[in-house]
């Protein structure tokens, strides 16, 4: 198989697994994964640009992207309302906190 399918099938399988971990509500693992997810984009990056490709291994390249494409969507579709919860939650804790501060005199 094509060097740069190969990378490029390896990075949709990682964004697969991320899709699954946000579905599924695990975040860490999602942190973990998007780890190696930036690391197959940093070493993907030299080798594609310097590579030639072929007519059928473009449009695979094509469909893998836009299949990474949909999972990014699906990963932003979970993760996005969970850190807005998260903020509102930073936020209620900070108000609690300078009210707390303000009545106690600490």
């Amino acid at each position: 198989m094509n060097p740069v399918i190969e990378n490029y099938e390896l990075l949709s399988s990682i964004m697969g697994q991320m899709r699954v971990a946000a579905t599924q509500g695990e975040w860490d693992h999602l942190v973990e994964l998007e780890g190696q997810c930036s690391q197959r984009v940093e070493t993907m990056k030299a080798q594609d640009a310097a590579t030639q490709i072929d007519e059928n291994t473009r449009l695979r390249k094509v469909a893998l992207i836009r299949k990474m494409l949909a999972d990014d969507k699906e990963i932003r579709n979970h993760t996005e309302p969970w850190m807005a919860q998260l903020q509102h939650l930073i936020q209620s804790n900070g108000q609690e906190r300078r009210l707390q501060q303000a009545y106690s005199g600490e």
